[in-house]
């Protein structure tokens, strides 16, 4: 019995009277009717939220959230019930409640409750809560105010917060496969305001991930700073973006949300199961330009979207997506796995134990190429570098996106000219892979502030890529 199945054990069952024997018993009540599969989510979390304007704490948050929830899958139909009252009386009403749906499933047999023995940890079990006292989670934020403050005399305005989550979840199924998991989680947050000759504009930047409140360093909140102050005061002097279509360069790093949400969610196995996503039935094809490699990755140590296992149990994995652009698979969770005949890649997700699980991204990111970013831009001889995204929709069904730049340049005979704002990329996720004519060599992964929404649901994500040069990409701008 290794140290997180104890933690988990101690935190999760012991206090309700709750045992290994008494997961086995209810599994098997819902497992006396035709269910093809049963599981048991249980999570404690406790989180914290501090947030500073104008020189002040003006709001903190505190949190405590525990519950179970249960699952039971016949085919593609799914009974699903919670409690936040983790009592065996409990456990055993919405058990009850999900054999609702046992009428047309197969007679399975109950497998004994075991403990996986995986013992990687990706990040420590700390409760980053307690790694820092209070006053000087406030002094920490005072601290970056003055940081971006300093740095440039139009910066009027400083806003930052900072939080945490603790959570504990163990899962019990009815293949008799238990896992457990200790989460820590933190993020800084940072937003300017710069103000001259009238115009005013803002700037942001942050980073977290799976440690204590020690990982904010007095250079990293420097660096964070000089970033947000950095691109306030680039569109304070940016000119209106030109429109139409033409080459596009996205810098490294964050620029990897559009690989996210315009090519990602569409990989995801419910969308193609279902024949909604435009990658629906085209595994082998080719759906990207050559040398362009994609991949989910919920393995890399620390990273804010890295799980040891995911909330079904299962470890997370590194996935190839698309190789040499060729679509190699798809990311998965139990049921569309199952129904797709496809094997589980350990992206079964949810919010919470109110919440079922789908299949979402861990890490998602492109691989390296072999051009310098300068060669890249220097190759452009009119065009936009996109060096920061803001906000951005797109539609599953038929790819399509429109993504605004938070900070962007003009590139005219291969150089860097002027900033310009107002500008949109507007594409079809897959199409613009087809349009990738050079990747750089200097892959990064974002610094760690990535959420991501689906059906109402929220989790932690990472996004990465290299430098890239998108051909014929229309831009939306102002002129």
């Amino acid at each position: 019995m290794n140290a997180t199945f104890k933690n988990a054990q101690s935190i999760l069952l012991e206090p309700y009277g709750l045992g290994v024997g008494q997961l086995d018993q209810v599994l098997g009540s819902i497992l006396t009717h035709q269910v093809d599969y049963a599981d048991l989510y249980f999570q404690y979390s406790r989180a914290e939220g501090w947030s500073l304007e104008e020189g002040q704490v003006k709001s903190g948050s505190f949190h405590i959230e525990q519950g179970v929830g249960v699952r039971a899958v016949t085919g593609e139909r799914t009974a699903f019930a919670y409690s936040d009252d983790i009592q065996l009386s409990s456990l055993q009403e919405i058990a009850k409640a999900t054999r609702s749906i046992a009428q047309s499933g197969q007679q399975f047999s109950l497998s004994k409750l075991t403990h996986s023995l995986d013992t990687r940890q990706l990040y420590s079990s700390i409760d980053p809560l307690m790694t820092l006292a209070d006053d000087k989670k406030v002094a920490l934020l005072e601290r970056i105010e003055k940081i971006a403050k300093a740095m440039d005399p139009r910066v009027t305005q400083v806003m930052a917060s900072l939080a945490g989550q603790y959570e504990v979840v163990l899962v019990a199924r009815s293949d008799g496969h238990m896992a457990t998991d200790i989460r820590p989680l933190v993020r800084l947050s940072l937003q300017v305001i710069a103000e001259h000759n009238g115009l005013r504009e803002q700037g942001s930047a942050g980073g977290g991930g799976r440690f204590g409140y020690e990982y904010f360093s007095d250079e990293l909140l420097e660096d964070y700073a000089r970033r947000a102050v950095h691109q306030a005061i680039t569109n304070l002097d940016a000119k209106p973006a030109p429109a139409g279509a033409m080459p596009v360069v996205l810098g490294p790093g964050w620029p990897g949300i559009l690989l996210h949400e315009a090519i990602g969610h569409g990989l995801e196995g419910d969308f193609n199961r279902k024949g909604s996503s435009a990658f629906s039935g085209r595994i082998g094809q080719r759906v990207a330009a050559p040398g362009v490699t994609v991949l989910d990755d919920g393995t890399i140590a620390n990273r804010r979207g890295s799980l040891n296992c995911d909330d079904e149990g299962n470890p997370t994995q590194a996935t190839v997506l698309i190789e040499d652009g060729i679509l190699k698979g798809y990311i998965q969770d139990t049921l569309n796995a199952r129904l797709m005949g496809m094997s589980v890649t350990g992206n079964g997700r949810r919010e919470s134990f109110a919440h079922l699980p789908m299949p979402r991204m861990t890490n998602t990111y492109m691989l390296n190429g072999n051009m310098a970013s300068d060669e890249i831009i220097a190759s452009v001889d009119k065009g936009i570098y996109a060096v920061n995204f803001g906000g951005g929709q797109v539609d599953i069904t038929s790819g399509k996106f429109v993504f605004s730049a938070a900070e962007a340049w003009m590139i005219e005979n291969g150089r860097l000219t002027y900033p310009v704002k107002g500008a949109t990329l507007i594409g079809n996720g897959p199409d613009v892979l087809t349009k990738v004519s050079m990747i750089g060599n200097d892959m990064s992964l974002d610094p760690g502030v990535g959420v991501c929404g689906k059906e109402g649901q929220s989790v932690p994500v990472g996004v990465g890529q290299p430098t890239l040069r998108i051909d014929g990409l229309t831009v939306g701008g102002t002129i």
